[in-house]
């Protein structure tokens, strides 16, 4: 028996000192390292790069290594990039666990940026889809730069003709996001009474749009500056929320999509139909650890016991929902909404701005 104590004795120390490991290399900030020596053949472009992690001060616009596409790849020319919270996530760091893909101590790929919009200037030998001067929109990391490479069937598809580079390149993550979090994880359908928190905000604006698209009954919730913007839009009906609690009121919604998380789940609970279902796309409260993961723990423990559905959604960028998106913009009704444009050397204040949590939109930067 005493044996069988000091085995577990030892297990349990040696479990401890692998969470003290783990969340000490997770926290740990390596200082910023200098930039690499570039091969003196190199063809060279402009790029945001960060070699650790922390506030906009990290970022440099430095000289990098221009890509050359590969076989099954297509080398774009950006025009426009989009900023998100994501990209402050990974300049960041935080929380936490974000460091399981972006790198422990310091950014494994010193580049940033995800959403962009540009022409094709070369294609590989296997690519079929694109040829040289189509306009395109899509995904990539490392998008803050003059030039990516993305492959032909990832996140690219042909930008619609009547948007510009910088509506376009507004689009992939806020509008799939917002896409996905109605259509599978919300199952909207027509006629459906559907409120948006955070109407306003980058997810928000392309939210209401794809549910009017949807055919639902759009109610958006945002602040009396942004009152006006959101019912120009399309919401048939606007809440601010600095004069009304929609959750105090008599309405009840078929879906909620909250972008905010300004409300605990027993307030959206009560005016969520019977059957109604609720889908997290963001939250207030962060933090460096956890914090962010207890709205999805309180629905996992709330759903068996009521007969809403509480989830969240983590957004996939693919080629298929893009595609959507892009016949949306075309046929007249999706019109990204963009608050602020900044330069390819300015995305440091730009991030900063998305930061304070009032952008209108989304906030676009220009690489021409």
């Amino acid at each position: 028996m005493k044996l069988r104590y000091k085995i577990l004795n030892v297990i349990l120390i040696v479990v401890a000192v692998g969470v003290v490991s783990l969340a000490f290399s997770l926290s740990h900030d390596s200082p910023c390292g200098a930039a690499p020596s570039l091969p003196a053949n190199a063809k060279l472009m402009k790029a945001i790069v960060y070699r650790c992690y922390g506030s906009p001060d990290v970022l440099r616009f430095e000289d990098v290594e221009k890509p050359t596409p590969a076989d099954d790849q297509l080398l774009v020319k950006v025009h426009a990039a989009s900023v998100n919270p994501l990209d402050w996530h990974y300049m960041r760091g935080t929380p936490y666990l974000v460091r399981t893909d972006s790198g422990f101590g310091k950014p494994t790929d010193p580049r940033l940026g995800v959403d962009f919009a540009g022409t094709v200037e070369a294609v590989g030998k296997n690519v079929k889809r694109f040829k040289p001067g189509d306009e395109v929109f899509g995904g990539r990391d490392g998008a803050f730069a003059e030039y990516v490479a993305v492959r032909e069937e990832r996140a690219v598809v042909l930008k619609p003709g009547n948007v510009t580079f910088e509506q376009a390149a507004s689009v992939p993550i806020a509008g799939i996001t917002a896409l996905q979090a109605l259509r599978d994880k919300g199952q909207i359908h027509p006629g459906q009474k559907v409120l948006i928190n955070g109407a306003s905000g980058g997810v928000g604006t392309f939210a209401v749009q794809i549910a009017k698209s949807f055919g639902a009954d759009v109610t958006g919730v945002c602040s009396t500056r942004n009152v006006d913007l959101v019912r120009s839009i399309g919401a048939d009906h606007v809440i601010d929320y600095t004069r009304e609690d929609f959750t105090s009121g008599t309405q009840h919604y078929d879906l909620i999509l909250d972008n905010v998380g300004t409300h605990s789940l027993l307030e959206y609970k009560r005016v969520l139909n019977p059957k109604g279902i609720y889908v997290m796309i963001g939250s207030t409260t962060i933090g460096n650890w956890f914090a962010f993961l207890a709205t999805p723990i309180e629905a996992q423990i709330l759903s068996p016991f009521v007969s809403q559905k509480f989830g969240m959604i983590l957004a996939e960028l693919n080629q298929k929902d893009l595609a959507v998106l892009a016949d949306l913009m075309q046929a007249g009704k999706l019109t990204p909404v963009i608050d602020r444009r900044y330069k390819l050397s300015e995305v440091p204040a730009a991030i900063g701005y998305l930061e304070q949590g009032h952008a209108r939109g989304k906030v676009v930067i220009s690489v021409e």
